[in-house]
Order: structure tokens, then C-alpha cells, then sequence
């Protein structure tokens, strides 16, 4: 890469742009840094990106949009300390050699982020495209992304043949998200993101569910698992007594610690 100095208005709007292609939000500070200009200036940049339809401004930085659809791309900008936290506590479970499934979402994303950035050496089977990229960052890592149809607002692969697909491996583990937790356990209100999470759960020695806590409580269409069958929960906070009942034996809860103390060593 070109020494920071060196780079004109057009080279540096399109280095940030790169960067959104690798990351859900990029930060102002670190870009400046990067470039080695004013926050001002970078702050123009974006102004001048997202003008242009090409990234949407928000926390002190940008973020990339999601064509055809915004819903997705909401839930980015939202709790996003929450997830890259879990993300990252998260991927301190796989060890070098791992075979997982992780399926498509915005903390399962953070984790494959995680992955990624520890070089851990892993084969990845997935159905989410953005999954597929950044993990797919790393050398280390392998990945298998299922075939089916596309949902560009999920960035996500569905469907029967997606189902088919997985059910040809045998992993180690399997890393899902939820769009709520209550009572009746995890549901979903993607269509199609149940099935693709149950044909997981079925091909996994070990399910894995990264919740936050804001989705405790929440009941959807779709369901994904009875609480007795989540296996592992990683969360960023203990669940309720009544939630908690529910969860019971052999659910295993597991709070991720603060930011600062969260190891990605397999530790």
C-alpha cells in the first residue's frame, strides 16, 4: 500500500470504500490515522461517499449500505460493541484444525471477523456471502459456502438445496445467531434462516448460540431450537430467573467478559 501522505482525494475515498468491504462500520479516527490526514478531512470524505449513495454515516464513521434492503443493514449500526465483543469471546472457543458452521448474521459475522483477524486455521461452512469474505481473509481458513437462492437484503444463501448441502458434512461445531430468545426458545423472523440453523444443529457435534441480550424475551415466526436443545449460549449478560428456568440442564450459559479482557488464544 502507498504511504499515507502520498494519497490524493480520489485514492483516499476509494481506500475507504475498500475498507467498508471488510468491515460493517470504519471509524474516522482510524481512518485519519491511516492516511495520516485530519479527521476533518476524512469526515468530508464520507460526506462526499455518502452523497453518492456509497456509505451511510453513523457512530463517528461510516458504514456500508446493503443494496435492496435496509433492514440488515440497520441492525449493523446497532449494539455494535455488543457483538464484536461476542464476536470475538466467541471465536476463543475454536481451536486450529476446527470444522464449523456458521450461519448468516450480523454477530456471526463479528465472530468470522474474529477468526479471521487471529489467523486461526479452520474450515468454515457457511451460508452467509459476507461470512464467506471476511473470514475468507485469512489464509488459514477454509471455507464452503452453500449453494441455493440469494437473499441480497441478507446477503445470505437459502432454500433446499442450501439444506442439502450442509447435510453432506459432519462438524465439530456450529456458531448461530437468533432474532429472539424467550420461552419457546430460539426463533427466527428471516424466512428461511430456521431450516438453514436446524440443518446445522443436526450436522454439529456442538451448537453454539450467540445471543445478546436484547433479544431475550422476543418470540418470532420461526422456530430454531427448544431451549433444551441450544447446547452453548454466549451472551453479554445472565439471563433472567424465569429465562434461565427455561434454559436449565444441559444448557450451557456463558456471559462473555468485558471487551478488554476477552482472549482469542483458544484459551
Amino acid at each position: 500500500m502507498p504511504s499515507p501522505k502520498r494519497l490524493g482525494k480520489a485514492e483516499r475515498r476509494r481506500q475507504i470504500l475498500l475498507a467498508l468491504r471488510m468491515s460493517p462500520h470504519v471509524r474516522v479516527t482510524e481512518l485519519a490515522a491511516r492516511f495520516g490526514v485530519t479527521t476533518e478531512t476524512v469526515r468530508r470524505d464520507m460526506d462526499a461517499l455518502g452523497a453518492e449513495g456509497l456509505l451511510t454515516r453513523a457512530h463517528g464513521g461510516a458504514s456500508a449500505p446493503v443494496p435492496g434492503h435496509r433492514d440488515m443493514h440497520e441492525r449493523r449500526l446497532e449494539r455494535v460493541t455488543i457483538r464484536e465483543q461476542l464476536g470475538r469471546f466467541a471465536a476463543s472457543f475454536v481451536s486450529d484444525g476446527d470444522t464449523i458452521m456458521i450461519d448468516a448474521g450480523t454477530t456471526t459475522m463479528e465472530f468470522a471477523r474474529a477468526l479471521s483477524l487471529a489467523e486461526r486455521r479452520v474450515t468454515a461452512i457457511t451460508n452467509s456471502l459476507q461470512v464467506a469474505m471476511v473470514l475468507g481473509q485469512s489464509r488459514a481458513a477454509r471455507i464452503r459456502l452453500a449453494p441455493g437462492t440469494y437473499m441480497p437484503e441478507e446477503a445470505a444463501i437459502v432454500g433446499t438445496e442450501a439444506c442439502e448441502y450442509l447435510s453432506g458434512y459432519n462438524v465439530d461445531a456450529c456458531y448461530l445467531g437468533g432474532a429472539g430468545l424467550g420461552e419457546k426458545g430460539v426463533t427466527e423472523i428471516v424466512e428461511g434462516f430456521d431450516a438453514i440453523k436446524r440443518t446445522m444443529m443436526r450436522q454439529s457435534a456442538e451448537c453454539r448460540f450467540l445471543i445478546d441480550s436484547s433479544k431475550f424475551g422476543r418470540t418470532f415466526l420461526s422456530r430454531v431450537a427448544e431451549c433444551s436443545e441450544i447446547g452453548t449460549l454466549i451472551t453479554d449478560a445472565p439471563p433472567g430467573a424465569a429465562l434461565t428456568r427455561l434454559l436449565g440442564h444441559p444448557t450451557q450459559v456463558i456471559v462473555a467478559p468485558p471487551p478488554n479482557e476477552t482472549r482469542i488464544d483458544g484459551a
